[in-house]
C-alpha cells in the first residue's frame, strides 16, 4: 500500500466527551513523510506512541504545555482508511466526541476522498510472537500476512464477556466497527462527573448501561467489543505504521495498547531512524 492523505481539507466541531468544551478541528492534506501530526496552538506534535502522556480515561497526545485528549476515535478512522499523512489542527482541549463512534469521521473521509502520495507506507512485519501483559490484561502479537484483531472484552454485568474477530479492511470497518459507540455504566458516569470528567457525555453520544442493561437500543448485541476494537485500532495508529500481525487482545485498554505500540516502535521503527 502507498501513503495517502485527504483530497482536501475537512472541518468539524463539537463538544469533548470528558471536558464538555467546544472544539474545532481542521484536517489538512500533507505531503509524504509528514505522518499524522497534531497542530496545537502553534506546536507540532506527531501522532506517535512516544507522545502519549495519559491513558487514564482516553488517549491523550501532548508535549510540553500543549495536549489534546480523546484522539483514539479519529485516529481509528484515519488508520482504517489508510490515511498516513495528515495535519490535524485542533482548537480546544479534546477531539469532539460527535456521536461517540467513528461513523461521522468515516463519512467525512469518504465524502472528501483521498490522494495517493506515490510512496510506500511503512509496514511492520514481526517474525516472532510477542506477548505483553498488565495484570489480567494481555496483548499478543502473532506474525501474519495481513492485520487481524481478535478481541476478548470482559466487563461486569450486564455487559459480560464478548469476543469478536476483525480482519483489517476499510470497507468492513465502515460497516462493522465504525458505528460502535463509546460506552460506560450509569454509576460510573455519575462518579466521573463528580470528578469533573465525562462532562460532555450524554445518551446522544455514549452507550450507557444501568443495572438492567443498555439504556438505548444496541446496534449489535456485541457493540461493546466492536468499540474496543475501534479503540485499539486508534491506539495502533500511533505506531506510525501498519503491521502484518494477528493481534490477540484480552481485556486490553488504552494503557496496555500504548505500552505495546511504544515497544513495537522501539523494536521495529525508531531503531532504524524512521518515525
Amino acid at each position: 500500500m502507498n501513503r495517502t492523505t485527504t483530497a482536501r481539507e475537512i472541518h468539524f466541531s463539537g463538544v469533548g466527551l470528558h471536558t464538555g468544551v467546544h472544539a474545532t478541528v481542521t484536517l489538512r492534506p500533507a505531503t509524504s513523510g509528514v505522518g499524522l501530526c497534531f497542530l496545537l496552538g502553534g506546536s507540532r506534535i506527531p501522532a506517535i506512541a512516544e507522545c502519549v502522556i495519559d491513558t487514564s480515561r482516553a488517549t491523550v497526545i501532548g508535549h510540553g504545555e500543549r495536549s489534546v485528549s480523546t484522539v483514539e476515535h479519529l485516529l481509528s478512522a484515519l488508520y482504517a482508511s489508510g490515511i498516513t499523512d495528515l495535519e490535524i489542527e485542533v482548537e480546544g482541549p479534546e477531539i469532539p466526541v460527535l456521536d461517540g463512534s467513528a461513523k461521522e469521521f468515516i463519512s467525512m473521509l469518504v465524502q472528501t476522498g483521498t490522494q495517493d502520495l506515490g510512496t510506500p507506507a511503512v509496514v511492520i512485519t514481526p517474525t516472532e510472537t510477542l506477548t505483553f501483559a498488565q495484570d489480567d490484561r494481555l496483548v499478543v502479537i502473532i506474525p501474519a500476512r495481513t492485520m487481524q484483531v481478535r478481541f476478548v472484552a470482559d466487563f461486569p454485568a450486564p455487559i459480560g464477556t464478548q469476543y469478536r474477530t476483525f480482519p483489517m479492511d476499510s470497507c468492513a470497518y465502515a460497516t462493522e466497527i465504525a458505528s460502535a459507540r463509546t460506552f460506560g455504566y450509569l454509576h460510573e458516569v455519575e462518579a466521573l462527573r463528580a470528578r469533573g470528567l465525562a462532562l460532555g457525555g450524554s445518551l446522544e453520544n455514549a452507550l450507557v448501561f444501568d443495572t438492567s442493561g443498555p439504556m438505548q437500543p444496541l446496534q449489535w448485541p456485541d457493540e461493546v467489543v466492536r468499540h474496543k476494537i475501534l479503540d485499539l485500532l486508534g491506539d495502533f495508529a500511533l505506531l506510525g505504521a501498519y503491521i502484518n500481525a494477528d493481534i490477540l487482545a484480552i481485556k486490553s485498554g488504552h494503557a496496555l495498547n500504548s505500552h505495546v505500540t511504544k515497544a513495537l516502535r522501539e523494536r521495529y521503527i525508531t531503531v532504524a531512524g524512521s518515525v
